[in-house]
């Protein structure tokens, strides 16, 4: 499918006016980030995955099954193809600074959960959220597990039941389970867990455009050991995903909507990971604003480019 770009840029323009809100929010200290931390742990915990969950239509058919299935394969692929990029382009030969494994971590890991889900939902619609459904449990496992692993180096037991035990891919699974067995749930469960899946587009934004307002931009673009990666994660993420998908002959539907979620900027768990494993989460932090504020000339050139 082609993105209407008119209709994109609407609906991203909508998103940037929430954006803008959770900006303004954190600049009047109307959310402190103890708050902010509060409501990550809830979206990740209950708010999408409720939206995860609601996500899968009332009655099976093989089309939509389709786009979950296509969705999942095309998120394989894309994950293990950006974790060999992120070797080749940021090992110990060409890239000597001091933050290696936190710029293939943000080459590799986008803000396809907190900015994805928005965007997705509300330029595809029902069908870009399935192949989305399948993508983000690839996207998942692979973030809880070899994003992780990036930091500590060791696979045990506990980043094991972290990922097992992850709400995100316990909801999809659970989701696709009751979908593939065309199980009729009672109305009223359904409505609500859609009414609390519904918070995530606006609580997820916010969130973001909270960051944002903690960052001296002027400062960080002067920053080229960060700017640099950035830029090329938003280039290189979109082209590469395209390219490899199209050329695989996934359906347009799928290609569309892993390309869109591969333009978007690096994902907030790069300084949460920092700082709870032990990595640079100062400038895990600037490089996640930067390539948030650069991401916002590079997607609508590159949606334009491969999708319009």
């Amino acid at each position: 499918m082609d993105i209407n770009l008119g209709t994109f840029y609407s609906r991203l323009g909508s998103i940037a006016l929430i954006l803008a809100l959770g900006f303004f929010l954190g600049r009047k200290k109307l959310i402190s980030t103890e708050t902010n931390r509060q409501i990550v742990n809830l979206l990740l915990s209950v708010f999408m995955p409720a939206a995860l969950f609601s996500a899968f239509p009332n009655e099976y058919s093989s089309n939509t099954a389709g786009f979950f299935f296509s969705g999942l394969i095309a998120g394989i692929i894309v994950m293990v193809m950006l974790v060999l990029l992120s070797k080749i382009l940021f090992n110990k030969y060409f890239y000597r600074g001091k933050l290696r494994y936190e710029v293939q971590f943000a080459l590799i890991f986008n803000n396809a959960t907190f900015l994805g889900y928005p965007i997705v939902s509300n330029t595809f619609g029902q069908e870009g959220i399935l192949a989305y459904c399948g993508f983000i449990i690839a996207f998942n496992i692979a973030l809880f597990s070899y994003g992780i692993y990036l930091f500590k180096h060791q696979i045990d037991k506990k980043l094991i039941k972290e990922t097992v035990t992850n709400p995100n891919i316990i909801a999809v699974l659970v989701g696709m389970i009751i979908f593939l067995a065309a199980i009729k749930l009672p109305s009223f469960f359904t409505d609500a867990v859609q009414f609390v899946g519904n918070a995530t587009t606006p609580l997820s934004v916010i969130c973001v455009g909270f960051m944002l307002s903690h960052a001296n931009f002027k400062k960080l673009l002067q920053k080229w050991s960060l700017s640099i990666p950035a830029l090329l994660q938003l280039i290189i993420g979109p082209l590469a995903t395209f390219f490899i998908l199209k050329l695989l002959h996934f359906p347009t539907e799928v290609i569309s909507v892993c390309t869109l979620i591969q333009a978007l900027p690096t994902a907030t768990s790069l300084s949460l990971f920092a700082t709870k494993y032990g990595g640079n989460d100062i400038e895990s932090s600037e490089l996640v604003a930067l390539s948030t504020l650069i991401s916002v000339v590079t997607m609508p050139i590159m949606v334009a480019l491969l999708l319009g």
